[in-house]
């Protein structure tokens, strides 16, 4: 089957239309927002082939929509576009004051976060513990005693954690717990949202060098020369971004984004870095008509993108390989393991979904047997009433 034809058949599934391989993409486009369970005027569409720029199908592209977790893809793709994929982010631990030859450390340890969303994270095995890498360079290092206190530097970052806009429903939950400067163990419970990470790593780190007899005094001491003890590494950047983009990460998309605003020489402030990154699209020729970015993961319901806004960004990123392969396979990754598996399409689709109460978006590429993508295809759904997805079945009607 050639690849528009398989394009055809992925446009044909999702119209819940009888795939007729004879139509042709716009058709097929027309028939899928004329079916009982697409709202009129709620939906957008967009197929773009890559090769000769052409747009083969379109219905509402220039329509603002809710976004929901599509909206990860742009902020991985600013970001992307501004540092070294292959770096690592880095949080450097300091030693405040001098060490004497008891080992007695008179001052302070200062941890200087940075924002790095995988420390201790239980979604990223690839994560060192951090409490038992400080507790071992103390004790490398000589240190029995430190005089004075813990000290968590979360300056890098202005603002607040949580966006405003957020639903206050969602603050209970671990998807809604927020980007700090400092991170730790998912900034959640279990599925219940920890509003200060910082605290928590505090009583374990004291709780870990308290058992390897190490004392903290708690003391007030005046700054003194500061020396780095060492620097936790986390894995590449690119391997924290596809990890997002698998399995759908709020927290660190939305740190994505605050540091995308501290590369642009931002405060990294969320709505800073959302408003640079409104402007750095805009500067790179994309169409900025109706779109409001407000957060990196599109948990707020205030986000508003068009289609047309989508395709732009995805196009301009379709040479950079590393971002394309960030989108889960069809049938194979993340959350789209089970999503048209077995069909003709099974790995020939990578794309990000976003789905809210009301709401199902798709944004990504599809791809060659090369798996160099050919066509951007977007579909974004607001609105949406019907209990089945917009993809099941024709039979299963809306009520």
């Amino acid at each position: 089957m050639t690849k528009i034809k398989h394009l055809l058949y992925f446009l044909l599934l999702f119209g819940s239309v009888l795939p007729t391989l004879a139509a042709s993409p716009q058709e097929a486009v027309d028939a899928f927002a004329k079916t009982d369970r697409i709202p009129a005027g709620s939906c957008a569409v967009i197929v773009s082939d890559l090769k000769s720029g052409d747009i083969i199908a379109s219905l509402n592209a220039d329509k603002p929509l809710i976004p929901a977790s599509i909206m990860k893809s742009i902020s991985i793709a600013s970001l992307s576009d501004v540092a070294d994929q292959m770096a690592t982010w880095d949080t450097p631990v300091v030693i405040e004051g001098k060490v004497d030859n008891d080992g007695v450390l008179h001052g302070n340890l200062i941890i200087e976060a940075m924002g790095d969303p995988s420390i201790n994270n239980s979604s990223w095995p690839k994560s060192e513990d951090f409490v038992a890498e400080i507790v071992q360079a103390l004790k490398s290092a000589g240190i029995k005693s430190i005089t004075g206190k813990i000290i968590i530097d979360e300056s890098y970052f202005a603002g607040p954690a949580i966006p405003a806009s957020w639903a206050t429903a969602d603050l209970a939950h671990s998807y809604g717990t927020g980007s700090h400067a400092f991170n730790f163990r998912n900034n959640a419970s279990g599925k219940r949202a920890e509003k200060n990470p910082a605290g928590i790593f505090g009583g374990a780190l004291r709780t870990a060098l308290t058992s390897a007899g190490i004392t903290i005094g708690n003391q007030s001491v005046r700054e003194g020369h500061r020396s780095t003890l060492f620097t936790h590494k986390s894995a590449e950047l690119r391997d924290i971004m596809r990890s997002c983009m698998n399995r759908s990460d709020n927290l660190f998309a939305e740190t994505f984004l605050r540091r995308f605003g501290k590369e642009r020489g931002g405060d990294g402030s969320t709505d800073d870095a959302a408003g640079r990154e409104m402007e750095y699209w805009k500067r790179r020729g994309a169409p900025m008509e109706g779109v409001s970015i407000i957060d990196g993961s599109g948990l707020s319901r205030s986000n508003r993108v068009t289609a047309r806004f989508m395709e732009e960004v995805l196009r301009q990123k379709e040479k950079d390989v590393e971002y394309v392969s960030y989108f889960p396979l069809a049938g194979q990754e993340g959350t789209l393991r089970s999503f048209l598996a077995g069909s003709e399409l099974d790995s020939y689709i990578a794309m990000k979904t976003g789905s809210m109460n009301g709401i199902q978006c798709y944004a990504g590429y599809k791809l060659d047997d090369d798996f160099a993508p050919t066509h951007v295809v977007i579909i974004m759904v607001n609105n949406f009433t019907c209990p089945a997805p917009i993809y099941a079945n024709k039979s299963k009607k809306c009520s």
